[in-house]
C-alpha cells in the first residue's frame, strides 16, 4: 500500500498542523518560542523545533502551503493569525532576516 494522491503531502500536512499549533501556543502566551521548540525536540525527537522549521522554509511559503490546504481541507489548516500578521510585515524568516529567530531588530540573529 502507497500514499494515496490527496492535497498535501503527508510530511507537509502534518507539519503544517504541527507548526500552526506551536504559532497559536506562542500567540496565546502558552509557552516562549525556544519553550515550544524545546519540548517537540525533547518530547518527540524531532530533530528541529515547528518554530525553527518554519523560519527555515520561509513563513511566506508556510503562509502558502497552509492557505492551499485550508482551502481544499477545511478548517484545521487556517493559518495562524501570527503567521498571517509575521508575512504582511515582511518577517519571511531566514530568508528576510526576520522572522521567529531570526530578528536583526531584537538582535535574535542565529
Amino acid at each position: 500500500m502507497g500514499v494515496n494522491e490527496f492535497p498535501g503531502f503527508v510530511t507537509s500536512r502534518m507539519n503544517c498542523v504541527i507548526g500552526n499549533e506551536a504559532m497559536n501556543m506562542l500567540m496565546e502566551g502558552v509557552a516562549s518560542l525556544k519553550e515550544i521548540d524545546k519540548a517537540m525536540k525533547l518530547g518527540l525527537n524531532h530533530p528541529m523545533g515547528p518554530l525553527e522549521m518554519v523560519d527555515l522554509v520561509g513563513l511566506d511559503t508556510r503562509l502558502c502551503n497552509m492557505e492551499y490546504l485550508y482551502a481544499h481541507l477545511g478548517e484545521r489548516y487556517r493559518p495562524s493569525p501570527l503567521l498571517v500578521k509575521y508575512v504582511k510585515s515582511g518577517r519571511l524568516g531566514r530568508k528576510s532576516g526576520r522572522g521567529f529567530y531570526h530578528d536583526k531588530k531584537e538582535g535574535n540573529l542565529k
